[in-house]
């Protein structure tokens, strides 16, 4: 769990760098050279424009039909994802009797402990990383998304003085600005709280204490975001409850299940 954890804050801090560490502050265009621009952050700015410019310059529905395809893109592995957090579960009870049985703190004694576990995980095909693997599929996704939210001058106008766009408004905030309400940040945090919840695994300290954690995080990094990658975060959320309940049932993470199921964890 300490690695699982550690895994999240190295993902979330490699995310914070990375934003930074390209061209922020110059409009996206289709001429632009490397990998990064043209691969990644031109074709979603194409995308929104795209659409946008289809539905009337609604850039706010855009964004979120973007979401939505997005999500859709990355369906299999986050279905993956659900289905290894729904075996894994099933294990608990097992894997708890196997901490019991082993609960010397001794370094042979924790060596055995793992050796049973993973024993465990491949007499029930379970891999206890497959859930890590959507995680870095959507690292740049949304990195990309981000610069294309604050690259699009039609999104955010002050990223070409040059040109002047007015500033794009969706319900009762501005895209390329924080919402001034901290509406959607809440709502961002409600929804991450309720996926989280939806796909604990157990319930201890360390998974609680991340539960209420990465909400947090995700209302501070909202509050001060453009509203756009702030609405990208709420369709996105809402996706994944309405996902992770259809597919595994709103019962997910309460432990209810007795023995392990392995239908659902084959690859």
């Amino acid at each position: 769990m300490a690695r699982k954890m550690g895994l999240v804050f190295l993902i979330i801090g490699l995310m914070l760098v990375m934003t930074g560490c390209f061209n922020v502050n110059e409009p996206i265009q289709a001429g632009s050279e490397g990998i990064w621009d043209p691969y990644f952050v031109y074709p979603l700015s194409w995308l929104m424009t795209t659409i946008a410019e289809a539905l009337g310059n609604s850039y706010g529905l855009a964004i979120i039909i973007v979401t939505i395809l997005l999500r859709i893109l990355i369906l299999p592995l986050m279905i993956k994802q659900t289905k290894s957090t729904k075996a894994m579960q099933a294990l608990q009870p097992e894997m708890n009797k196997l901490k019991e049985k082993y609960s010397a703190k001794d370094q042979q004694t924790q060596q055995k402990l793992q050796q049973e576990t993973m024993a465990l995980f491949q007499k029930h095909n379970v891999n206890p990383l497959a859930g890590c693997l959507p995680i870095f599929v959507q690292m740049p996704i949304l990195i990309g998304f981000y610069h294309a939210i604050i690259r699009t001058p039609q999104i955010n106008p002050e990223i070409d003085p040059s040109v002047t766009y007015d500033p794009q408004t969706f319900l009762w905030f501005e895209l390329g600005a924080a919402d001034p309400y901290f509406i959607l940040p809440l709502v961002a945090g409600a929804t991450t709280f309720i996926q989280q919840k939806m796909m604990m695994v157990q319930d201890n300290p360390q998974m609680r204490m991340l539960m209420y954690l990465m909400p947090i995080m995700i209302m501070a990094f909202a509050a001060f975001f453009p509203a756009a990658l702030a609405l990208y975060w709420v369709i996105g959320n809402l996706f994944m409850i309405v996902q992770t309940y259809f597919i595994t049932g709103p019962n997910v993470g309460k432990g209810k299940d007795p023995q392990p199921s392995t239908g659902g964890a084959k690859r």
